[in-house]
């Protein structure tokens, strides 16, 4: 994951990071690497879907996030990731949980965690 971008700001995908790393809710995550076998992935239309990251709750629920930038948010690839990502969150019977937070809306994550 890179940290900077180019203009050296912090990338959102870091902030994201920074962001998990500050929720008391979270025991532990980690950075999930694309196409690696021991990678944690769900099956779209056409590829493989490996979120960004994989977390393990307090609680022992696991939290997927795959964060998307404003510009990627409405496109077809995040609404069939969404969609996919919402069956896999509904048929697990409140065992695991799926956000994809765009825009720096961060704090959506905690509601997400809070109203699950």
């Amino acid at each position: 994951m890179r940290e900077t971008t180019p203009t050296g700001a912090l990338t959102e995908e870091f902030k994201c990071a920074q962001y998990l790393d500050a929720l008391p809710e979270i025991e532990f995550w980690v950075r999930n690497l694309a196409r690696k076998n021991t990678s944690f992935r769900l099956q779209t239309s056409k590829d493989w879907f490996y979120h960004d990251f994989v977390c393990r709750l307090q609680d022992g629920r696991v939290l997927v996030i795959e964060y998307k930038g404003k510009h990627l948010y409405d496109a077809l690839d995040a609404e069939e990731k969404r969609s996919v990502g919402n069956v896999w969150e509904s048929r697990s019977k409140g065992r695991c949980l799926f956000f994809m937070p765009t825009d720096g809306n961060f704090a959506e994550i905690d509601a997400k965690i809070r109203r699950s």
